[in-house]
């Protein structure tokens, strides 16, 4: 049985570019990244970078970041506390699991919930004065670090910054 080659051309640098890709010296061109695709990488490295210095001032101190969130949330909403959901609805980044959270943040004394006596279905959460204390020996070093980050901005900067940034967070869903 005879083969015929000339029918089935196995691979033939005339058919494709592949030999010209692995022997250029130039190298291969990628599609350009979009603005948009920029923009929200560069928020994302932004705000990791950011976030992974607080994390580590408020480590210094025994909290997560998640923690510390929980802490200031309740701090503003002294002295009616607020139930799980409100808490949730404020957390900067939203813990699955806010329950769990809750459980080992009251283990720690850091804050206390209580069941309301008009609706009992309803459990409130408020900051001991623990959390407090904790919160109130962080509130200088936080702010330091804030100004360290943006300290190369101007403040005229940074309000158009925070301008835009809350353009973005405020937009209409698609």
């Amino acid at each position: 049985m005879k083969i015929r080659s000339q029918c089935f051309p196995l691979d033939n640098n005339r058919y494709n570019d592949y030999y010209q890709r692995m022997h250029s010296r130039s190298k291969p061109s990628r599609p350009p990244i979009s603005l948009g695709n920029r923009v929200f990488i560069a928020l994302l490295q932004s705000a990791d970078a950011l976030t992974e210095e607080a994390e580590h001032l408020v480590k210094a101190a025994g909290l997560t970041g998640a923690q510390y969130n929980v802490l200031r949330i309740l701090r503003g909403a002294e002295p009616e506390g607020l139930p799980c959901r409100g808490i949730g609805d404020r957390m900067i980044s939203h813990d699955p699991d806010m329950t769990r959270l809750l459980d080992r943040m009251e283990k720690r004394g850091l804050i206390i919930r209580a069941r309301q006596t008009d609706d009992r279905r309803v459990v409130k959460t408020r900051i001991t004065p623990q959390g407090l204390s904790i919160l109130k020996t962080l509130d200088q070093p936080v702010h330091d670090l804030h100004k360290r980050q943006f300290r190369h901005m101007s403040a005229a900067r940074l309000k158009i910054l925070s301008d835009l940034l809350e353009e973005v967070r405020n937009r209409k869903p698609a």
